[in-house]
């Protein structure tokens, strides 16, 4: 089965990302930091993804972004040369922006299709690891062969091997019902539409649960990514980039966000929780 990864962001602009964690919008950062940390978190997701063999890696872009620096961005990253391709969307909602994206790639299983099952991955991941995107990418192709799947594609297409694509989806959790990965074969029934924006305020996470459910989709979970979307986000994400800078030293298959880490230790910013008689004074 032939595996994409696609990397799905913003280009940098500042004052255009990650402005919730900034002092304007009751944060710690100014809006030129928040976007240098957007751009160290991008570039380590970014090179995780290259580090997974076996797996094309795809970039999209939103519709009025700056091509040119998202370039010289790139021009970062380890390995920048094995990137399928970059694309920008179409604009709209994010749900028609996500949607674009899975169609590019996938194409509704058409011969011209540029891979079999797709992975999609936010950029402000800076705790994502390769063996959670490699177990994602393997739950797809186990999903697509199990009965379930076969029996519930809507079309037949076959891998390159000439075996049947199933339907199959999988996604990997992050917090307040959202979901830091989401991926799916070609022949799978589900679109994107009302899974960040719906009428009822239901979750991205149980929209995409109940999508399969309805469409009796085989359904797959991988352990949970945080992103970094506010204050606490960060202040969370801390402790773990630094236990994860630790064990690398003992762990060759962990990979350590270096530019995320190096932006915060230049930052001087420390995660810290007050003492239990603090907390009764708040």
């Amino acid at each position: 089965m032939k595996k994409a990864i696609l990397v799905f962001t913003k280009v940098p602009r500042v004052g255009d990302c990650k402005t919730r964690l900034t002092e304007a919008r009751g944060g710690i950062l100014t809006y030129e930091e928040a976007t240098a940390l957007y751009e160290a978190c991008l570039l380590d997701v970014i090179e995780v993804s290259l580090s997974v063999e076996g797996a094309d890696v795809w970039i999209c872009y939103n519709k009025d972004g700056d091509r040119s620096y998202l370039d010289s961005l790139l021009d970062q990253v380890k390995n920048a040369q094995r990137i399928a391709g970059i694309f920008s969307d179409q604009g709209g909602s994010f749900d028609d922006c996500m949607q674009y994206a899975t169609d590019h790639i996938l194409k509704s299983g058409a011969e011209n299709r540029l891979a079999d099952c797709l992975l999609i991955s936010g950029g402000d991941l800076p705790s994502l690891q390769p063996y959670i995107l490699q177990d994602a990418l393997n739950k797809l192709e186990k999903l697509s062969q199990s009965v379930s799947g076969q029996k519930v594609a809507v079309s037949k297409v076959k891998a390159s091997d000439g075996s049947l694509i199933g339907a199959a989806l999988v996604e990997g959790a992050c917090q307040e019902g959202g979901f830091s990965l989401a991926g799916l074969t070609c022949t799978t029934n589900f679109t994107f539409n009302e899974v960040f924006y719906n009428k009822d305020g239901i979750t991205a996470l149980d929209m995409m649960a109940n999508k399969a459910g309805d469409e009796q989709i085989p359904i797959a979970f991988v352990e949970e990514v945080p992103d970094i979307d506010i204050p606490v986000d960060l202040a969370s994400a801390m402790p773990v980039l630094r236990i994860i800078e630790l064990a690398a030293k003992h762990d060759p298959a962990i990979t350590v966000p270096e530019r995320t880490i190096n932006f915060l230790n230049e930052m001087g910013l420390q995660s810290v929780a007050l003492p239990p008689a603090a907390r009764e004074l708040v």
